[in-house]
């Protein structure tokens, strides 16, 4: 290190955030209203999918797109922007992500037809990359690591909440007018919780700017692929994400069909559950450091392998209490596996969250996409035994994740 960087980081380098201590908690609400918002804006359609395909003519499959349009262009562009925080900054593209983002989805109930609102949502995915891509790395760079793991909890909890409200807010509005005006005043909210991010956002203390280069930059991530726990991680956020968003896609359909006949703005309400992945991730950080990450992650995976096969009753009592138990192993899983990406890469953290975030989203998009298909074809039963399926495949892996670090 040069005398020049060397003094740098003397000055950039303080004691990490502490709870009780100066800019803990600003800082912690600043990243929450960022997740409200980035994650409203990711999932702001999905409620209003059994609607839009009414009011458009879109088959089941067709409507999903304007959740996988924004995932997927997400999912491309999340390493990117995760490589561009290390030169710039992570405050400034976490900043800049969400305003551009609530930007484009202003103009989104002016959107003439499906095909353009695909489009747009596809910007959308574009613009709010920053926000996932550098929030947890952010973190990790700023926050004590004694307090790392509650407040990951607490950001991933903000992201639910986000999450839930983007279900919501159009939903319920649902009851009063058309799926454009439900739209927009979703946006509206987004755009309220970016204000807030934007002016309270504190300045990174011990951010070192990064020298980038394409050829490194994919070393690194090909650096972290190599290591097969961490490989591992990436394919269960892929699996797990992509079985956790084909359920409330689809599960909607379900409702308004027999024996249930739910209204389209009543659909909203099942998305009430998410609270319990809010709980759940909110929690998670406290029980990892009891039991630690294996036991943490093992038990949430099971929870989601109970709760699943719930959902292909004709009960509703069932249904719900299924959705629940999964939706909560869902974000015990997620939240202990986010987190422990980040413990586990020494060196080129960004890139390891980015990685770990681009196949999350990917898997939200494809195997969204791909159980639309399911579904469409061979109806809410299959698409069932196919979510089984992915999220066997992604329990297998974490198995394997927690014996090979026994094992070190």
């Amino acid at each position: 290190m040069s005398t020049a960087e060397e003094e740098s980081a003397s000055v950039v380098l303080p004691e990490g955030l502490r709870r009780g201590r100066p800019g803990y908690v600003t800082a912690l609400v600043a990243l929450v209203a960022a997740g409200l918002a980035s994650f409203n804006t990711m999932y702001c359609t999905q409620a209003l999918m059994p609607t839009l395909t009414d009011a458009l003519g879109a088959s089941a499959a067709d409507a999903s797109l304007t959740v996988s349009a924004a995932t997927g262009v997400l999912a491309l562009t999340i390493l990117p922007a995760s490589v561009l925080s290390e030169r710039f900054g992570r405050g400034r593209v976490i900043v800049g992500s969400a305003a551009a983002a609530v930007a484009v989805g202003l103009l989104l109930p002016f959107a003439p037809s499906l095909s353009w609102l695909v489009v747009g949502r596809g910007v959308q995915g574009l613009m709010v990359a920053g926000v996932p891509a550098t929030a947890m790395a952010w973190l990790s760079q700023e926050i004590d690591p004694h307090y790392l793991p509650q407040a990951m909890g607490l950001y991933v909890a903000g992201n639910t909440v986000g999450g839930l409200l983007g279900r919501l807010i159009p939903a319920g509005m649902l009851n009063f007018t058309g799926w454009r005006w439900a739209l927009a005043v979703d946006m509206l909210f987004a755009l309220a919780c970016t204000v807030v991010t934007v002016f309270i956002m504190p300045k990174e203390r011990r951010f070192v700017p990064k020298a980038i280069g394409l050829r490194t930059e994919m070393q690194a991530v090909l650096n972290h692929w190599y290591d097969s726990r961490k490989a591992s991680l990436f394919l269960v956020a892929f699996l797990a994400m992509g079985t956790f968003v084909s359920l409330y896609d689809f599960l909607g359909y379900r409702l308004t069909t027999a024996p249930f006949h739910f209204s389209q703005s009543g659909v909203g309400g099942i998305f009430l559950l998410y609270l319990f992945g809010t709980v759940a991730s909110a929690r998670t950080g406290t029980v990892v450091t009891r039991w630690g990450r294996s036991r943490t992650i093992l038990g949430g995976a099971v929870l989601g392998l109970v709760g699943l096969p719930m959902v292909i009753s004709t009960r509703l009592s069932v249904i719900l209490i299924g959705v629940a138990v999964f939706t909560y192993g869902f974000f015990i899983v997620h939240s202990v596996a986010s987190g422990w990406v980040g413990a586990l890469a020494n060196k080129d953290r960004a890139e390891a969250s980015g990685t770990y975030l681009a196949c999350y989203y990917l898997g939200s998009s494809i195997v969204g996409y791909l159980s639309g298909l399911v579904f469409h074809h061979f109806g809410w039963r299959t698409l069932t035994l196919w979510m089984e399926g992915t999220f066997i495949l992604s329990t297998i892996l974490v198995v394997t994740v927690a014996r090979r670090s026994a094992t070190h």
